[in-house]
């Protein structure tokens, strides 16, 4: 099990310790939600986000100009987007849609300023630092790959023989598919039998990393996809960051209907046999059993964390605040950035690190932060 190296937080000035380099992989709604979260743990974040999707204005964009799908990277620098007038006026901006039934109908603002950029630049990472830089995100975007890519997978549950599987090709077919996923791989989309290729700053990045974040979201398709990549793959296994896994909160229809938290991380080890992971946080009123989370969580050398992380409003959501303060406690840094008591980090709390000056911030601290430990014991 890995810790967080000592070089890695080593002071700021006089006596301050060093905030934690966090990157968080994932795509779509449950990378938001990690982002979010990690606004009141550190300003040091950077974003590794899928490039598969295929639907809506991103596949759109995709299938008639060719570039990456920007959707999911549009999404990730708006939950960024620091506090204030302008930062949130971008962040609505970015993700307006316009109306209508022209040609336009559907299509981000977000989405169309990146694609055009695209076309501009070529390079989708100089394309993403300067789409942050407009918008006053500190912390980093990166695509897992340079190159559009396609998810493929074998489904059961799609014919008269339930034993009979299914190859079906595209983001969208598998998050909806009726059947049973199976398996998932990727695809270039330019050369289906080519070899796939990873961003190299992504894969730098982990390397990096203190910390590195797996979830929430669609398991095979925003999750799983980081572990299909060769090269951020190896670089998973072989980081010094602590590895941290967050479960979604409901199971999803299509996806992972009828899966429990334990067949997630079943179905993670069997696309990637080798990845050991340090710490599991899920709620604690997803789980049924917790003895077999943490069975399983056991097997992948990690601990399992229950708190209480779901919006009381949508409790098919996660809160920013409490996911941050769990995300807080199991890598290290509850004492410094996120009060337990409950109460909101602030500016003295920052200036231990330095950081106390809003510049320095890819965001806002998020508000109340902590649920107390006793959770954990509630299932002991």
């Amino acid at each position: 099990m890995t810790t967080v190296p000592e070089a890695r937080t080593n002071d700021v000035g006089a006596g301050r310790p060093r905030p934690p380099r966090v990157v968080a992989l994932g795509g779509g709604h449950g990378l938001q939600a990690t982002l979010a979260a990690l606004r009141g743990v550190t300003p040091r974040v950077t974003a590794v986000v899928t490039v598969a999707d295929d639907g809506g204005s991103s596949g759109r964009l995709r299938r008639e100009l060719g570039l990456l799908p920007p959707g999911d990277l549009r999404k990730a620098l708006e939950a960024l987007a620091p506090d204030g007038p302008d930062g949130q006026l971008w962040s609505r901006v970015f993700g307006h849609r316009f109306g209508g039934s022209g040609a336009l109908a559907g299509h981000a603002v977000g989405n169309l300023l990146i694609a055009g950029l695209l076309e501009v630049l070529g390079d989708p990472v100089a394309v993403l630092d300067h789409v942050r830089r407009l918008l006053g995100v500190r912390a980093r975007v990166l695509p897992m790959s340079t190159e559009p890519l396609d998810i493929e997978a074998e489904v059961s549950g799609l014919s008269d023989n339930p034993h009979r599987l299914r190859r079906i090709r595209g983001q969208v077919a598998v998050a909806t598919t009726p059947g049973r996923v199976k398996r998932v791989w990727l695809r270039n989309v330019a050369d289906p039998d080519g070899r796939l290729t990873a961003c190299p700053e992504a894969v730098q990045a982990v390397h990096s990393a203190d910390v590195v974040i797996l979830g929430p979201g669609s398991w095979f398709t925003s999750v799983l996809p980081h572990l299909l990549l060769p090269e951020l793959h190896d670089a998973l296994l072989t980081t010094t960051a602590r590895k941290v896994l967050v479960l979604n909160l409901v199971p999803q229809p299509g996806e992972t209907a009828g899966f429990s938290p334990e067949q997630h991380l079943h179905v993670l080890s069997e696309h990637a046999p080798r990845l050991r992971v340090d710490d599991v946080i899920a709620d604690i009123d997803s789980v049924p059993t917790p003895d077999q989370l943490r069975r399983a969580t056991g097997e992948l050398g990690g601990t399992t964390h229950l708190r209480r992380v779901a919006d009381d409003d949508a409790p098919d959501r996660h809160d920013p605040a409490a996911l941050g303060a769990a995300l807080a406690a199991a890598i290290g840094v509850a004492d410094r950035t996120v009060e337990h008591s409950g109460g909101a980090t602030g500016a003295a709390d920052l200036d231990r690190f330095g950081l106390a000056g809003p510049a320095d911030l890819c965001g806002q601290p998020s508000g109340p932060a902590a649920r107390a430990d006793e959770e954990d014991e509630r299932w002991r």
